[in-house]
């Protein structure tokens, strides 16, 4: 027998003191590597951000987010080994992945991020836990 009762599904925007603690120490360290002007301090927000907009905004899946992630790193290898230390091309390049993870994720029946009630119009399906 069981003894673990079903997990209530939720939607909408996220946030745990675990998940302020984890932005804060991230904006702390982007801040000291940036004031020791290491080159590619901005790594960290870029990836803090994004891990908080589709983990407590979007509600991104896990395999989009892990797809996001390697494009980023091949993205910044790219531009690293290119030798291009200025964020804003490799920040370019990756914006128009962000956008179509994030934009995947809205149109799907599952999506369960900010604004869930008016974009998925199968979102008491989600909750009820009735999608195939």
């Amino acid at each position: 027998m069981n003894a673990t009762p079903p997990t209530s599904l939720t939607y909408g925007f996220r946030l745990s003191w675990l998940d302020a603690v984890i932005l804060i120490v991230g904006a702390v360290l982007s801040w000291w590597l940036h004031s020791q002007s290491f080159p590619h301090w901005w790594i960290v927000p870029a990836a803090l951000g994004h891990f908080f907009l589709f983990c407590n905004v979007f509600l991104v899946w896990r395999r989009l987010e892990l797809l996001w992630a390697m494009a980023f790193v091949l993205n910044v290898a790219a531009h690293v080994f290119s030798g291009e230390l200025d964020p804003l091309p490799a920040l370019l390049w990756q914006t128009p992945v962000t956008v179509a993870v994030i934009a995947w994720q809205m149109r799907s029946p599952w999506y369960h991020g900010i604004f869930a009630e008016q974009l998925n119009p199968r979102i008491k399906e989600y909750l009820n836990s009735e999608l195939p």
